[in-house]
């Protein structure tokens, strides 16, 4: 494999909102790459910098020091239209009141594509089907957003992101409001896009038994700073999940020999 995103010695830091807070987030330096054609995790407590980390690939912050490269390129050289062809973004719910159809928001994917166009022609209709073919949202084409349930309108913002035909699917914690059937079922298809198409998925979560199911490799962050990155069974350890975390867990293995993480609670 080959690394599609690079962060190298990427520093960051907010500025402090009142002079009584003692320290403003920072990453002092990230260096971590991901690779073309993999599941890549990122993980951490609150406040680690996950969300952070997003923003700056796709360039909403810029870092004070180092390099992002995508696909071999610094992103800060990128037309922005570029990044939007090249990076898809799932996030965790549309905005509300979002008054159109599965069909509209799938077609406002390819939006990057052309964007001093104002109307879809042939080809952009035959990639928003194809991209509600595969996940399943083609019989909701003509319904409002507003009639989905949760899991649905998951389905759907995803249906979005592959009608963008992107080297790069980004997901903010994909299956945080769905109920263990939908996670179950974007887990499912998270899987065969990445394994039918070669989809290269970046994937940020809470869940650490999601990422440690699906991810190839995760990074965990820990204040902005890279506590670990490899595979799940090397990151998703006892010792450390309970360092970065401040609770006490167990790690067990699946059937399939991935890693499961529980609360450890005392008996009363």
């Amino acid at each position: 494999m080959t690394a599609l995103v690079e962060f190298r010695d990427v520093a960051f830091a907010y500025p402090r909102a009142t002079e009584r807070r003692v320290r403003a987030f920072a990453f002092p330096g990230l260096s971590f790459e991901i690779e073309r054609g993999e599941i890549f995790g990122v993980i951490g407590p609150n406040s680690a910098g996950k969300t952070s980390l997003l923003r700056l690939l796709t360039r909403v912050l810029r870092p004070q020091r180092g390099e992002i490269r995508l696909d071999g390129r610094a992103i800060d050289k990128l037309p922005s239209w570029d990044i939007a062809r090249a990076v898809a973004v799932v996030p965790q719910e549309a905005p509300r009141p979002f008054p159109f159809t599965v069909e509209q928001l799938v077609l406002m994917g390819r939006y990057p594509h052309a964007p001093r166009r104002f109307f879809e022609d042939a080809a952009d209709v035959a990639a928003a089907r194809a991209a509600m073919q595969a996940t399943e949202t083609l019989p909701l084409a003509a319904l409002p957003l507003g009639q989905l349930s949760g899991g649905e309108r998951q389905r759907a913002l995803l249906a979005r992101a592959l009608a963008q035909a992107p080297q790069l699917l980004v997901l903010d914690e994909p299956t945080a409001h769905l109920d263990l059937r939908y996670q179950a079922e974007t887990a499912a298809l998270l899987r065969r896009l990445n394994r039918e198409r070669g989809l290269t998925i970046l994937l940020v979560s809470h869940d650490l038994n999601l990422a440690g199911e699906l991810c190839d490799r995760l990074l965990l962050l820990r204040a902005g700073e890279i506590a670990r990155v490899g595979p799940p069974m090397d990151v998703l350890e006892q010792a450390l999940l309970e360092e970065v975390f401040g609770c006490r867990v167990t790690v067990d293995k699946s059937i399939n020999g991935r890693p499961v993480v529980q609360l450890a609670y005392e008996r009363g």
